[in-house]
């Protein structure tokens, strides 16, 4: 009663007092997302982890055993494919760096100021080839921590014993991972195609209902592309002739194209579609994933408008290809231009890594941190010194996220690591016991790792203590200089890798995005090219779904990168919000444009040049407004000259994306 007497006689013009809460930006990390628990790689991470303890107490040598525990915790931490093919890559080839890593380590241990300058050019080399790509990412993350590992943690002698310890743990962890290759084969890649036809289902119920439900669809359906792709041709360089199977998916996955081009012109009409059009697609995603390949039988409502054709006829050609046991394998493309050998694309990624400015910036961040970490702890005595370069590490990864808000999950990361350690290292006594403990430590990794950063450094924490404390013996006394070395760490990251590289909006997001509309101004010019014959025909529309596919994975990568601002403290994250508006609005530029080609393919009249020509003005100089601004440009809006023109829509996207970018006056 006393709490609403008082409630009620606060002055009216008096604000009520508001209960302080964390920045939105930081809750941002700190909320779980809800992945499905990945129950065969906790099984897997169990084994992997407390296999290698047992064997090590069995003949006696719990030293050793950690070693290859902790090359075992690297491969679990890069086991991320889905594909068997690529696991091979991701977890192999990082393994090799990640000797070569503690190699070095181990040879300058104890020689002071060497081990600095050795460790600061190992990160400046672990940062530039972050850059090339994922598996280059991961090799450059192992080839660091090894190497601050060896330096910082007396190994077994001869030299050549730590590397291969370490790199026995990760092949374990390879060898697990690749048991179910013979039972499920190519099952993953058929998951991925048939998880895109699934997406578009759901992108076409949506289709003619609310505009941000449909886009959501829409972007699912974007993802599930880029995967299935990266998935069947990630590591292909002449699949044509070579692997049936291969080519059967490819084939399915590139005749869902015209599919998702019709998409755009049905939520266009404003009306949802008929059921049996996404429950068509539907039973397509069933045949996919279980290799189905009986005659379809495909009930659909008679099409009238040009929408309605461009889908019944995209549907009905889907329906025969995914049902079709063998594909010509020499009439099937990867709608992104056949990719080159790998040798090739390993030339083009290191000529693209010395001559790229971001991959220099960020190799000379991570190597000044890595050095004054180095070098703090060779004049300041600080325990179990090497945690402290690891931290460094882990937060400055450049594809993880934000650092700022990174190198404040992981503190408090640690800190929850830290509460679960320190009862394990408190209650249980060191020897076989710790076996059974590793095989739940280390099912948590993969189960908390899909959560968020913050759960991840949480699991591998204990992780890490219990196997450092098989290699000193120190006990519960890891606790504190462990954390005591992770906020050094973290502040390190944050004065010498954050605040003293403001990266600006204009190199990082603003040119980003200006590139994308500038792509998107040179797609609506290529979606309505005057052609001379049949020839150029195929060639121009060829050309128009792979420009198409190339935009939607460019912005796709503008997404990302907006959402890692997004968590940035102000005012990166202040920018963010207020540009990322248009990023929605140039996907619906795209949009409107391929549903104005695919009404022009199946009879509505194609537009005048001129017509064309000023919608990519008005798209180039959006672009150059971007490119030259830290905040939104004024813009002049003109609108469309014929409303009843079949660039009608993308005139009003194109108007509405210029309105977005004009400020309040």
């Amino acid at each position: 009663m006393t709490t609403e007497r008082r409630t009620e006689h606060i002055p009216s013009g008096r604000p009520r007092p508001r209960t302080p809460a964390p920045p939105s930006w930081l809750l941002a990390g700190l909320r779980p997302t809800g992945a499905p628990v990945p129950w065969a790689a906790a099984v897997r991470a169990g084994v992997a982890l407390a296999a290698p303890l047992a064997v090590g107490f069995a003949l006696d040598e719990p030293e050793y055993g950690a070693l290859v525990s902790m090359g075992a915790l690297s491969g679990v931490i890069g086991d991320t494919a889905d594909a068997y093919r690529m696991r091979v890559l991701n977890i192999g080839v990082p393994q090799l760096f990640g000797a070569v890593g503690v190699a070095l380590g181990t040879l300058v241990f104890g020689h002071g100021w060497l081990a600095v300058g050795v460790l600061t050019l190992v990160a400046l080399v672990s940062g530039m080839i972050s850059s090339i790509g994922t598996v280059a990412s991961v090799s450059g993350l192992l080839l660091l921590l090894n190497a601050v590992v060896g330096a910082g943690l007396p190994m077994p002698r001869p030299w050549w014993t730590a590397p291969l310890l370490l790199t026995a743990g990760g092949l374990f962890v390879l060898l697990l991972t690749l048991l179910g290759w013979p039972l499920r084969g190519r099952q993953p890649e058929r998951v991925a195609v048939a998880s895109c036809y699934r997406a578009l289902a759901d992108a076409l119920e949506a289709a003619g209902g609310p505009a941000a439900r449909y886009e959501e669809h829409r972007q699912r359906v974007t993802q599930a592309l880029n995967q299935a792709y990266d998935l069947i041709l990630g590591r292909r360089a002449r699949v044509h002739g070579r692997s049936p199977t291969l080519v059967r998916m490819l084939a399915q996955l590139n005749v869902l194209i015209p599919l998702v081009e019709a998409a755009p012109a049905a939520h266009l009409r404003g009306r949802p579609l008929p059921a049996a059009i996404p429950a068509a697609v539907r039973d397509l995603a069933d045949a996919v994933e279980s290799g189905r390949t009986a005659t379809p039988s495909l009930v659909l409502p008679p099409p009238h408008t040009p929408a309605e054709r461009a889908m019944d006829a995209a549907l009905r050609h889907a329906a025969k290809i995914v049902h079709l046991p063998e594909p010509d394998p020499y009439n099937v493309d990867d709608r992104l231009g056949r990719p080159a050998a790998l040798r090739v694309r390993a030339r083009r990624g290191v000529r693209d890594m010395m001559l790229s400015g971001s991959s220099w910036r960020y190799g000379l961040r991570l190597a000044l941190c890595i050095g004054l970490a180095q070098s703090l702890v060779s004049l300041v005595p600080v325990e179990r010194s090497y945690w402290v370069a690891l931290t460094v590490t882990f937060v400055l990864k450049p594809d993880f996220g934000s650092v700022f808000s990174r190198a404040l999950l992981r503190a408090l990361g640690t800190a929850g690591g830290l509460v679960l350690a320190a009862a394990v290292l408190a209650e249980v006594p060191r020897g076989w016991w710790s076996v059974p403990v590793m095989v739940v430590l280390g099912a948590l990794i993969p189960v908390f790792s899909a959560k968020g950063y913050a759960f991840q450094t949480a699991a591998i924490t204990p992780v890490i203590l219990l196997l450092s404390d098989q290699l000193n013996h120190q006990g519960f006394d890891l606790i504190r200089p462990r954390l005591l070395d992770s906020l050094i760490g973290c502040a390190i990251t944050l004065i010498a890798g954050y605040l003293l590289w403001p990266e600006s909006w204009r190199t990082r997001i603003g040119a980003r995005l200006a590139d994308t509309v500038d792509d998107a101004a040179r797609y609506v010019e290529r979606a309505f090219a005057p052609v001379a014959d049949e020839a150029e025909l195929k060639a121009a529309r060829q050309a128009r779904l792979q420009a198409r596919r190339r935009i939607y994975r460019d912005l796709s990568g503008v997404r990302s990168e907006f959402q890692r601002a997004l968590t940035e403290p102000p005012p990166t994250g202040a920018r963010a919000a207020a540009w990322w508006p248009l990023v929605v609005a140039v996907e619906r530029v795209v949009d409107a444009t391929t549903a104005a080609r695919v009404r022009v393919n199946h009879g509505a009249e194609p537009p005048a040049p001129a017509e064309v020509e000023r919608i990519t003005r008005e798209l180039r100089g959006l672009a150059a407004g971007v490119r030259t601004s830290t905040t939104p440009v004024r813009v002049e809006v003109e609108p469309p000259e014929d409303p009843s023109s079949v660039l009608a829509p993308v005139h009003q996207e194109v108007a509405a994306a210029r309105a977005i970018s004009r400020p309040e006056p």
